[in-house]
Formats: structure tokens, C-alpha cells, sequence
């Protein structure tokens, strides 16, 4: 779920392919944050990344980063570029959008940026915990020898 203090950016509408037998392709209002996009269909308001808590709408879908392995440019033709995005489960989801709107990049380059802050936080975590068993467990007391 997307968290409620991401930031918008990028905002607009893109066209998916329909899993039905026609495979038609229908308007969606979408949203691109720093941890995924939603999409929503054109003729509701724009969509607003929900609070941590609340169930995404029924009409509203989420597609996050963690979920999502690639984005494939497949095609230019015409006035439209078509792609794909692969969710880590393998399946594919097809889009198109006008070539001057640069979803594909877009996404893409967030998609990115929130692996690499994945890594990050990934490796962080594994030096911590390194760090913290490589520490002796609380200061050891010699014993004290008297004169006698």
C-alpha cells in the first residue's frame, strides 16, 4: 500500500489493455509516486494515495514497486508508445500513452530509484546487524584481587 505522505510525481492519464477477450484499451487516471502508481478509472476524481490503514477502493488499483519486476518498451508506432510492466508474479500489464508524455521513463526511472532505496536500506540493515554481534555482550568485570 502506498503510504500517505508520498508525493505526486507524476500526474495524468495512460491507456491499459484490458484483460478481457477484445483486449480493448481503456482511459485510466493515474498517479506516480516514489513508491508506485495508481490508477483509477477517468471519470472518478484523480486518485490520492490512501492512509496506511484504509483498504484501496474496489475501482482503484495499485501497482507497487515491490511488486513489480520491469517496465519493457515494447513499440513506437504512430503517435503512441506502448509498454509493458511485469509484476514480480509474471504478469504483464500493457499500456500506451502518447510518446511526448514519457510514462514509460517516468516509471521506470521511479521504479529504479525504489529498488536502489531498497539496496540501501537492505545493506544498512545487514551492517547494523553485523556491527551489533561483533560488539561484546555488555562490559565484562574483572575480578579484583586484594593484597593481602
Amino acid at each position: 500500500m502506498l503510504e500517505s505522505g508520498c508525493k505526486a510525481v507524476k500526474e495524468g492519464v495512460l491507456e491499459k489493455r484490458s484483460d478481457g477477450l477484445l483486449q480493448l484499451w481503456k482511459k485510466k487516471r493515474c498517479i506516480l509516486t516514489e513508491e508506485g502508481l495508481l490508477l483509477a478509472p477517468p471519470k472518478q476524481p484523480p486518485p490520492q494515495p490512501p492512509p496506511p490503514s484504509a483498504e484501496p477502493s474496489a475501482k482503484m488499483k495499485e501497482l507497487h514497486f515491490s511488486n513489480m519486476k520491469t517496465v519493457d518498451c515494447v513499440e513506437r508506432k504512430g503517435k503512441y508508445v506502448y509498454f509493458t510492466v511485469v509484476m514480480a508474479e509474471g504478469k504483464e500489464i500493457d499500456f500506451r500513452c502518447a510518446q511526448e508524455q514519457g510514462w514509460n521513463a517516468a516509471i521506470t526511472l521511479q521504479m529504479v530509484q525504489y529498488k536502489n532505496r531498497q539496496a540501501i536500506l537492505a545493506v544498512r540493515s545487514t551492517r547494523q546487524k553485523q556491527q551489533h554481534l561483533a560488539q561484546p555482550h555488555g562490559p565484562r568485570l574483572r575480578a579484583a584481587s586484594h593484597p593481602a
